[in-house]
């Protein structure tokens, strides 16, 4: 396959037509067996593994291998050889044969590894971080790899079939604030002066349309330093897409081509397509979250004006009453997990039905009329031996709560044998703004480079909770893949909208002025997307996180294990650039 001057085939590729042919392999030995007259090996390298046979008779090769063991590097010359039908080893691509050897090198050793490589582990992930380059030789590991590999091609396929134009963008950037922190580079020619690492190249692709370049992406290297999660990375990878004359539609649809070419080419899935579309508001009313997990039901239903007039004080007196039926009969300790989640979320708790022996039981059914009950049973399509849960309050606090229980619900019954594998959905018509009640302000509720819905511009000023961005995210079974919007792309607008968020024209041209400034010349209607490639394949390799599709990730302390990152700084390099370390109060 791959001919070197070591080698003339891999561990991966002979097979019963190769019978007779005299070879080279190299790699690392997976196993050795040694049963006295004969010597297995299991000869192991990217492709695959061989076996490799001493036979009887060879006794210098025997001593040759004596003290080989798992993970040395060693060159085999020998012969293929077509095995018996019932030797052959399905469990392998080169099972048809094995390569009697006729002469081994020992090109390196190894140490004993600190755990062994096989896809059955039960060490501590930070041991695996230490020695990532031994957890990279483990198959799952490795077969990760290559699948993230071919993601990226199948992407670059596609995207330059499109008419799109890979262009790279500046890391080290201005400070630029866009939500989470960025991390900050000294210039040591301009002391005092600090490069920012790109967040995203959000600006850049956007001035990228004005100059014209209508069809642009890249494979953009972020960082943001901000709090670690499963799903998290401070750099990751995401595929910046952006184009000039379009609409949401034609976002929709190229994203859509995207990830159906994706899914058939790594993984051999068809997706269904178009994927479906909620708005944010229909998402959180539907499931309790902007993210909603599509491959299991347990609607939630809006039963606030059912129970209204029911007498129960605390329906009476909320803004809202919802419910969802978990369509299980749960234990009392069950429904206490339950509300302990809900209590997370801001409420005191939740209220409970259950459905046995054909009527509804527990200690709110006393305020609720035959009528109201009756009314329940159908929405919420209630059957002998299901649970339903209710909440009050406010609109997004009761939501939110109830779509981490109802996530709770799927994970616990549903998800796991779940037939449906992938879920895509797109949620749009985000609130272009939220007000923050801690700081008494509004903010933007995913970024402020957002065009406002048309119907919504006159309201930027006067009523800024009621405006819509043409803001969409992609999201695949509860989890956000993507954000992306059509971008504010006329100068006026764009200041307005930082006006709401308090940034006076001063403060938005000292912090965006070179985005504003390109807006004079001609900015062109764009809009784009950026899926996150980590999380994308994650997603599509059912990984558990985040760090297990990445070939050297952070841990969750976002420090590098392996090579002991971050570390300290000579003092030399400090005054270099005008740097002194003050020690913080308790360190």
């Amino acid at each position: 396959m791959y001919e070197t001057k070591l080698r003339t085939h891999t561990c991966g590729e002979l097979n019963g037509k190769n019978d007779g042919l005299n070879v080279i392999l190299a790699g690392w030995v997976k196993k050795k067996r040694d049963h006295g007259e004969i010597v297995f090996i299991d000869l192991r390298d990217r492709y695959g593994v061989t076996q490799v046979i001493i036979e009887e008779g060879r006794g210098d090769l025997k001593e040759q291998v004596k003290n080989v063991r798992g993970e040395f590097v060693v060159r085999v010359f020998g012969i293929v050889r077509k095995r018996p039908s019932n030797m052959v080893n399905k469990d392998i691509k080169t099972g048809e044969i094995e390569v009697v050897a006729n002469k081994i090198e020992i090109l390196n050793e190894s140490e004993v590894p600190p755990f062994e490589i096989k896809d059955e582990l039960s060490v501590q992930e930070e041991l695996r971080l230490k020695y990532r380059y031994l957890d990279l030789r483990r198959d799952t590991l490795k077969e990760t790899i290559i699948a993230r590999h071919k993601t990226i091609q199948s992407m670059r396929t596609f995207l330059s079939e499109k008419g799109f134009l890979e262009i790279e963008t500046p890391v080290l950037t201005r400070n630029t604030p866009e939500g989470a922190r960025d991390y900050l580079v000294p210039s040591r020619n301009h002391i005092g002066k600090f490069y920012s690492m790109a967040q995203s190249p959000q600006l850049y692709k956007q001035l990228l349309m004005v100059a014209g370049f209508d069809r642009y992406y890249q494979f953009a290297r972020c960082f943001r330093d901000e709090d670690m999660r499963s799903d998290r990375q401070p750099e990751f990878t995401q595929i910046d897409i952006e184009m000039s004359f379009v609409d949401e539609e034609d976002v929709f649809k190229i994203t859509e081509g995207l990830m159906k070419k994706v899914f058939h080419d790594v993984i051999s899935y068809d997706l269904e397509t178009p994927f479906l579309r909620l708005t944010y508001k229909e998402a959180m009313e539907k499931y309790g979250s902007d993210k909603p997990d599509l491959r299991f039901g347990c609607q939630i239903n809006d039963i606030t004006d059912m129970v209204k007039n029911c007498g129960f004080g605390v329906f009476e007196n909320s803004d809202f009453t919802f419910a969802y039926n978990t369509k299980q009969l749960l234990s009392r300790k069950q429904i206490d997990e339950y509300n302990d989640i809900a209590k997370k979320y801001g409420l005191p708790g939740l209220f409970y039905l259950k459905y046995t022996d054909e009527e509804l039981k527990g200690s709110i059914v006393k305020y609720l009329s035959e009528d109201v009950k009756h009314k329940l049973i159908e929405k919420l399509d209630i059957k002998n031996g299901d649970t339903l849960f209710l909440a009050s309050g406010k609109w997004k606090r009761t939501l939110e709560a109830l779509g981490a229980c109802r996530r709770k619900t799927g994970n616990d019954f549903y998800i796991k044998d779940n037939e449906i594998k992938y879920k895509f959905l797109w949620v749009t018509e985000f609130p272009l703004f939220e007000w923050n009640e801690d700081e008494e302000k509004w903010e933007p509720c995913h970024h402020i480079f957002t065009m406002p819905r048309d119907e919504d511009i006159e309201y930027i000023e006067s009523d800024p909770g009621r405006v819509h961005g043409k803001l969409y995210d992609l999201v695949c079974n509860g989890v956000e893949i993507s954000s992306g919007s059509i971008r504010a792309f006329k100068k006026e607008i764009q200041e307005r909208i930082m006006n709401v968020i308090g940034l006076s024209n001063e403060e938005a041209e000292k912090r965006f002025g070179f985005l504003i400034e390109g807006f004079k010349y001609g900015a062109p209607p764009h809009g784009g997307i950026a899926p996150g490639l980590d999380r994308l394949i994650m997603i599509m390799l059912n990984r558990d996180n985040i760090r297990d599709v990445i070939a050297f990730p952070k841990s969750l302390k976002a420090s590098g294990i392996m090579e002991d990152s971050p570390s300290e700084v000579d003092e030399k390099r400090l005054t270099e650039l005008g740097l002194k370390l003050i020690k913080k109060k308790g360190s």
